[in-house]
């Protein structure tokens, strides 16, 4: 193998690929990058087993064939590397050469036979979805899976695909977050899907908002794919928790907003709640919200914000980070919040978005403790 690349080229591919590659393995070869000619260039592509990106760049191409090479060093030489012609050659089947301007290196590879082959996904029964669409969706859901390893299913985010619309709902138990956008793709397949974050933000990193992507399924794996650039997951298997059951219909009490000094004021008193519960009061009158927090051994806070609210005055308690991550997303400067009662879940709306997309979250309150 042996080919000549624009130094600024070959670190794009790479910065595209490296986040793919597991930062500790069992495996050797999963740390290393598989670097493949092709017709086009040079494919380079990693993966840690659940997640491979592959991604083709030109190069002018001397001698085909394929190696592994380290990816972690062969990303920082190429970053240091001043910007002038990269000349990379392989010989046999261990040992990579790298040449630019006056620099030299050599490192260590392991052979293309080693390396995992890319998941098979039947790219000829795709779909085709607008980028930016799928951004959307990701930006506004995703934060909210649940980290923890006890409910896997809840690792990762359902994407529901029908013909008119699809949906992104994530949720962790204590909040969720659900947001539809119509779909013109008359040939999406219908069906629901559990995807893994980390996926979806390759998908948000990778793939410009204009692109159109392809988009297949495999029998327990779903590719992404543009002109140069592919992604690969593997799914998250089981029944997703029924989450419409939870989302309240009968909230009669409604809060509007003005939601940077409702951040503000959360975040001031947040400052005093308990860093293991994050609980603060939340007192809703005709016209004003009260915030008080009270925090064994610390000390305790109040503020007041000037609201619209309709309904019977209500006490309420709330995890501040959840809820400050909640209001994080919404994409207005104005939210609505409902609520039924003191132990029941309450939503939080934009107000006044002028976009075809339909946004909700909730948040689960937390017992007040006089």
């Amino acid at each position: 193998m042996r080919f000549t690349i624009a130094r600024e080229k070959l670190q794009d591919g790479l910065a595209a690929v490296t986040a793919s590659v597991p930062a500790k393995t069992t495996l050797p070869v999963l740390a290393n990058i598989l670097v493949e000619t092709t017709e086009r260039g040079i494919r380079l592509s990693g993966t840690d087993l659940d997640i491979a990106v592959s991604t083709e760049v030109t190069a002018d191409v001397e001698a085909s064939g394929a190696i592994t090479v380290p990816a972690k060093k062969l990303a920082e030489i190429v970053r240091e590397l001043p910007s002038a012609p990269v000349r990379m050659s392989a010989a046999g089947e261990q040992r990579v050469t790298l040449e630019c301007s006056r620099s030299r290196f050599r490192l260590l590879g392991l052979p293309r036979d080693e390396f995992p082959t890319l998941p098979a996904v039947r790219f000829n029964e795709s779909w085709r979805i607008r980028s930016g669409e799928l951004q959307k969706l990701i930006a506004h859901t995703a934060f909210a899976v649940s980290v923890e390893e006890s409910r896997p299913i809840l690792n990762g985010v359902l994407w529901e695909l029908r013909p008119e619309h699809m949906r992104m709902v994530a949720t962790n138990g204590h909040r969720l977050a659900k947001m539809e956008v119509p779909l013109n793709a008359a040939s999406a397949l219908a069906g629901d899907m559990i995807v893994p974050p980390k996926a979806l933000e390759q998908v948000r990193r990778l793939f410009p908002a204009e692109e159109e992507l392809e988009i297949a399924r495999g029998e327990n794996h779903l590719g992404f794919r543009s002109p140069f650039t592919a992604i690969y997951t593997r799914l998250i298997e089981g029944p997703y928790p029924p989450y419409e059951q939870v989302i309240p219909r009968d909230n009669d009490r409604v809060a509007l907003a003005d939601k940077e000094a409702l951040v503000q004021a959360i975040k001031r008193m947040s400052v005093i709640a308990s860093d293991q519960t994050h609980r603060i009061r939340m007192s809703f009158n005709a016209g004003m919200l009260k915030f008080s927090v009270q925090t064994p051994d610390l000390g305790e806070a109040q503020d007041e914000l000037p609201i619209m609210y309709e309904g019977d005055p209500l006490d309420i308690g709330f995890n501040a980070a959840y809820l400050l991550e909640i209001l994080r997303y919404i994409p207005t400067a104005e939210v609505r919040l409902t609520f039924k009662a003191p132990e029941r879940a309450a939503t939080v709306e934009p107000v006044g978005w002028d976009d075809p997309a339909k946004y909700l979250c909730l948040i689960m309150p937390l017992r007040l403790v006089d």
